[in-house]
């Protein structure tokens, strides 16, 4: 038992740094002339950096063959012409067995060189060029797009190049921080802040003098970075990329962590006292005189295995938002910054006790604090009871139960801060402080804007933690945006659209669908337990702007990750990338998304043509409005030209 607890503390704290986008290459475009007169013919010359291990598909092969052409569209003006067709460089030629035929592909570097005539003095020559890349070690191929543009304007600024890099997810300085401010974010959630106390409290009693506490406390809060940073590593060659959402959504992990908040609640409100078992303190005490460092290795996992449920959802986004470049630097970088920040109050205690003494023990203001946290307790734990619940369609929380409890609890929060509902652990003084008559103000417009969510309101700022809207029975302000579809779609039993979309659930059908109707394939990763995918839906989709382009110009489909409806044998299918048997709709669906798209983060928005060609780089969370609409646009005006041609 304690080998599962431990191995499903390294998942669940580790593979959100893993999510990943690789970018194996490199490109330069430059001009051949740098001051090129009217009248002259010049070259564009496309030049590809490729990494060890890695080729990148040429352009002059049979694009029905199978592989992704590279292709190269350049953007029509009267201030200069195409001479002929671009040209790849002394690319290499192979015949695949599996694709039947023969294809151009480069190693190491490649080149491509289009002719242009230059018919005005002020010219620029501006495109798009669409590529992919594979590997020759696991044979995962990751599609790109890249623009590109120069002009004789370009001169003034130090030449005619425009050069794109690998991407590296960021300054390490800014991912440090943003990880720090994380960490301080997370201490304040309610299963860290009441940790503080008594961890502190049972460590100190291990320490004979002031020079032993100083000298644990260092290593306790060096162990709970090295937990943090540095063990990922390890289980993420035994489990892989989706064993997060594999355990996230398991209905026993969801609820276990929901029977625990609701333990807290419950001690936070003075039922009883949780306290650590007499046994692991003797344990704990005996490790500590055979020099104590299991003792205090041990305390700090039990830290972290508690304080997971609360830190994860901090961590996790700020991590997905951070490492855009998924590098194991960048990873290290930003779990350290997190269990750093996370470490400093625990390891600060220890060393100058007299700050934990002089907290007052019960009653008072400490009380009031355990009091409100215990209503938070109960509020959270609603969360992880609605991920369980949406994962295997029990249909026990639906939307308007949600808000419904959430307005109890609110409600009765709002009460015990103005003074009017007490608990038995409560001092007897009917005086309350003006941060708590303002506090109780707040709680109390919290709720009212709740109600209006009882009859469908969409509550923009609570949809990620709201169940989707699909789930609300009593909708008064239902929209129906519609969309295209061409049959009945798979799973629309247990799978839903936000907005009243029309759409898919299962890829192969969207894709023929697509192909009936000539439009672009609008693939949404999403999850059941996605904050921001439900942040996506309700403040980016609703907008008009994207709900007319998404239900008309796309045949939608989303693809659930973490979706555990088990399909029939039949359709179970071995993983070319982690060797495992996918049995259920989310297993496939996660698994698509990696080996087709090397990425395992959700939201994550793909746009491919109906001849699966992508159209436009993926998108991920993003929550402008405006860049969601240019997303749809861009790929919309690519597919036209992809017509024409």
């Amino acid at each position: 038992m304690k080998k599962i607890l431990f191995l499903s503390l390294f998942i669940l704290t580790t593979i959100s740094v893993f999510g990943q986008i690789l970018r194996p290459i490199s490109w330069e475009v430059e001009l051949s002339d740098t001051s090129p007169e009217v009248g002259d013919e010049i070259e564009i010359r496309f030049k590809a950096k490729i990494e060890k291990d890695w080729y990148l598909y040429s352009s002059d092969f049979d694009p029905d063959l199978g592989p992704m052409v590279t292709k190269f569209e350049f953007e029509e003006n009267d201030s200069y012409e195409l001479i002929g067709n671009i040209q790849p460089i002394d690319a290499r030629k192979k015949y695949d067995s599996i694709w039947e035929g023969e294809y151009t592909y480069f190693k190491k570097e490649g080149l491509f060189i289009q002719k242009v005539k230059i018919l005005k003095a002020d010219f620029q020559v501006a495109g798009i060029y669409t590529y992919q890349v594979c590997s020759d070690v696991d044979g995962k191929c990751i599609p790109f797009d890249d623009e590109f543009s120069l002009s004789n304007a370009s001169k003034k600024s130090g030449g005619l190049k425009k050069k794109t890099e690998p991407e590296q997810g960021g300054n390490l300085w800014s991912i440090l921080i943003t990880a720090f401010l994380a960490g301080l974010v997370a201490l304040l959630t309610p299963c860290v802040y009441p940790m503080i106390p008594i961890t502190v409290s049972i460590f100190l009693k291990q320490s004979k003098s002031r020079k032993e506490g100083i000298v644990k406390a260092l290593i306790y809060g060096v162990s709970i970075i090295i937990f943090f940073s540095l063990l990922g590593f390890l289980i993420s060659f035994i489990w892989g990329f989706t064993a997060l959402n594999e355990l996230s959504t398991h209905w026993l992990f969801n609820l276990i962590i929901f029977s625990v908040f609701i333990l807290f609640a419950l001690s936070f409100f003075g039922l009883f006292e949780i306290t650590l078992p007499s046994g692991l303190v003797t344990k704990i005490d005996r490790q500590a005189d055979r020099g104590g460092l299991i003792g205090i290795f041990f305390m700090a996992i039990t830290l972290v295995l508690v304080s997971f449920s609360c830190t994860f959802p901090i961590v996790g986004t700020a991590l997905i938002n951070t490492l855009s470049g998924g590098s194991i630097l960048e990873g290290t970088t930003a779990m350290f910054g997190f269990s750093l920040a996370f470490a400093i109050p625990f390891t600060g205690f220890a060393i100058f006790p007299a700050w934990l003494k002089s907290m007052p023990e019960s009653g008072g203001w400490l009380n009031s604090v355990k009091v409100v946290l215990g209503f938070l307790e109960l509020a959270l734990a609603l969360k992880f009871l609605s991920v369980a619940d949406l994962a295997y369609h029990w249909g026990l929380l639906d939307r308007e139960v949600f808000i419904a409890l959430w307005i109890a609890i609110f409600g009765l929060l709002g009460l015990y801060l103005i003074g009017k509902l007490k608990l038995k652990s409560d001092s007897d003084s009917n005086k309350i402080s003006v941060a708590r008559l303002i506090l109780g103000v707040a709680t109390f417009a919290f709720v009212i804007s709740l109600i209006p969510g009882l009859w469908g309101a969409p509550l923009k700022s609570l949809s990620g933690f709201l169940p989707p809207m699909s789930t609300h029975n009593f909708n008064l302000m239902q929209q129906d945006a519609g969309g295209n579809t061409c049959e009945e779609p798979k799973y629309a039993d247990i799978l839903h659209w936000p907005h009243g979309l029309s759409g898919y659930f299962d890829y192969e059908q969207a894709l023929a669908c697509a192909k009936e109707q000539g439009k672009p394939v609008f693939i949404d990763f999403t999850g059941h337990g996605c904050v921001n995918c439900r942040e996506m839906e309700q403040r980016v989709w609703s907008d008009p702007a994207v709900l007319k382009r998404l239900s008309n110009d796309f045949v939608l489909v989303a693809l659930y990750v973490d979706d555990r409806t088990m399909l029939s044998e039949n359709e179970w299918f071995k993983s070319t990338y982690d060797g495992k048997t996918k049995k259920t709709i989310g297993q496939q669906n996660a698994d698509f998304q990696i080996t087709q798209f090397n990425n395992n983060a959700q939201p994550f928005y793909v746009i491919l043509s109906e001849d699966e060609e992508l159209l436009i780089a993926p998108k991920a969370y993003d929550l402008r409005v405006s860049a969601f609409v240019n997303f749809l646009d861009k790929a919309l005006e690519n597919h036209r030209k992809n017509a024409v041609l």
